[in-house]
């Protein structure tokens, strides 16, 4: 029986999203620090000495570390410490929510999202909506490539108000939305006389899960602004936007001023999000800098987005292309409504890589609501106990974890180190074990891991997913750093893993910029190269 009204905790949101190294998994105020061991689990092999020194920083003299290392073929525990202790995850969390979602269902899943013609057709005239039933498809085309993989840049754009460096992929976020459009139009429908209408019936938006994913999503369901310096010094600085639907309109009044400083652009929004305005200033001769707008209302924006795409392709709609989604239009079922267009996306597992690369906030939340389908609910609470029997049949302990969300962004979320450990063994035991490591971000090479160990032995034999919950500590000026974690395998030797965990609780740093909690990333991702480095060197 899925817990119903799970009340929501409040939450002061200081920084959206931490480090080029570790992205986060959540960001929040009033963290509580895991409630220490009385000692922790000697390790079978001594510790390297310079993972110790790494530990002994003076920025982690209130904190607490976890470490576990494991040959998941023999059982043997190589590193041990605090492994049954529960440690706040972070984004590493998803580790079990999107095993679950790919266990749920299947690595090769794709979304095909259908359009319906509901009414009667008279030549190429349809007298009726057409209706598009939303599926819950992550990127509905967006970020596509032309071999079917799914892009991604190392620094998301969903990361972009908080994160330096963030980009954005080349793909046409309305590149699934232009194919149904075009698709009605080769159906020989040249007039719509009724509406367009999204069906969003899949599953109800959880407030509670956040960000909150909808049915219907269409460029992470952001506005993209992208900021480029203009000629020199006192210049307006350049805009462009996208994707670019009515009756969203972007203003701007930032400014260019001497090189050398950084870039402080401000977004603001009207009340319905149609509205967004950039402030601020940009460096002469720097980067663009890219920000990043919500969009409130997804179903009607992807009404609007679709009658636009359909009048590119030659399709007239007679109602006007925007307003809210009519969904009271809706029918009680498409039996006698063929479908006159479809877009199939890429394979789940291609999300799965998306969502693990560069800590996908909103795909892993999404997850839980897509297991509650499976069941034929539209309670994204449902998910949970999808996710509860999966993680008992792969022999993971499930009262050593606790999650209210996909992402790791609940303030109660944790897992013990163990429990990680054996989320991760279930799956090298499986036909999935190479594809799904390797969705995984890896040392120096992309995702969240990318600017890590770029030149050291262990460049590419680290794959992991990592986690950062950081908030403000206004009582003494600096960023309290609830966790940074990482989780994942460990090549030993050519075609051999073990599992591994290592996370820092309870850390805090010198000041208030964000500099520091990178500094710990960092430090985190130099213990598990070490890790590696030692048990390569051993075997």
């Amino acid at each position: 029986m899925p817990h119903r009204g799970r009340r929501r905790l409040g939450r002061r949101r200081v920084l959206g999203g931490l480090g080029l190294v570790l992205t986060v998994g959540a960001v929040v105020a009033g963290l509580v620090q895991a409630t220490p061991s009385p000692s922790p689990s000697p390790s079978p092999h001594r510790l390297d000495p310079r993972i110790a020194s790494i530990m002994r920083k003076p920025t982690y003299g209130h904190a607490q570390w976890g470490l576990f290392q494991q040959n998941p073929d023999s059982g043997e525990v190589v590193q041990s410490r605090y492994p049954d202790q529960f440690f706040i995850p972070g984004s590493s969390a998803k580790l079990f929510s999107v095993s679950g979602t790919w266990h749920s269902l299947g690595s090769d899943y794709r979304f095909v999202t259908p359009v319906h013609a509901v009414g009667r057709r008279s030549g190429p005239t349809l007298n009726g909506d057409l209706d598009l039933v939303a599926q819950g498809d992550l990127t509905l085309g967006g970020r596509t490539r032309k071999d079917g993989t799914v892009a991604f840049t190392n620094v998301d754009h969903t990361y972009a108000n908080d994160l330096p460096g963030a980009t954005l992929t080349p793909q046409d976020p309305l590149a699934g939305i232009d194919q149904l459009a075009r698709q009605v139009r080769d159906a020989g429908i040249t007039r719509v006389e009724g509406d367009v209408v999204v069906d969003a019936r899949l599953f109800r938006p959880d407030p509670v899960l956040r960000p909150t994913p909808t049915p219907l999503i269409i460029n992470d369901n952001l506005i993209d602004l992208l900021t480029s310096p203009g000629a020199g010094p006192g210049a307006p600085a350049r805009l462009e936007w996208r994707p670019k639907v009515a009756p969203y309109r972007v203003t701007s009044t930032v400014r260019t001023v001497a090189s050398g400083s950084p870039a402080n652009i401000h977004v603001n929004s009207s009340p319905d999000g149609t509205r967004i305005r950039l402030s601020g200033t940009i460096a002469a001769g720097s980067a663009p800098a890219l920000r990043v707008a919500p969009v409130k209302d997804p179903n009607a924006f992807g009404r609007t987005a679709l009658i636009e795409a359909l009048k590119r392709a030659g399709v007239e709609v007679r109602a006007a292309a925007t307003g809210p989604n009519p969904d009271y239009r809706l029918p009680a079922s498409y039996r006698s409504a063929p479908a006159v267009a479809r877009y199939s996306s890429p394979t789940y597992a291609q999300y799965a890589e998306l969502i693990f690369k560069v800590s996908h906030n909103l795909g892993a939340n999404l997850g839980i609501c897509l297991m509650a389908t499976r069941t034929g609910s539209s309670d994204c609470e449902d998910g949970f106990p999808v996710l509860a029997q999966f993680l008992d049949d792969a022999k993971v302990d499930r009262k050593a974890v606790q999650l209210a969300d996909g992402r790791g962004g609940n303030p109660v979320d944790r897992t013990t180190p163990q429990a990680l450990a054996q989320m991760l063994t279930y799956w090298q035991h499986t036909s999935q074990a190479e594809r799904f490591r390797r969705s995984l971000p890896i040392l120096g090479v992309d995702g969240t891991l990318a600017g890590a160990c770029r030149d050291c032995p262990s460049r590419g034999k680290v794959f992991a997913k990592t986690g950062t919950v950081a908030g403000g500590d206004a009582l003494n000026d600096r960023l309290a750093v609830g966790a940074e974690t990482a989780a994942g395998y460990l090549e030993t030797r050519k075609g051999h893993f073990d599992v591994f965990f290592v996370g820092v609780n309870g850390a805090s740093t010198s000041g208030a910029d964000v500099t520091g909690v990178l500094d710990m990333g960092n430090d985190v991702a130099d213990i598990a190269a070490r890790l590696q480095q030692d048990a390569a060197g051993r075997g």
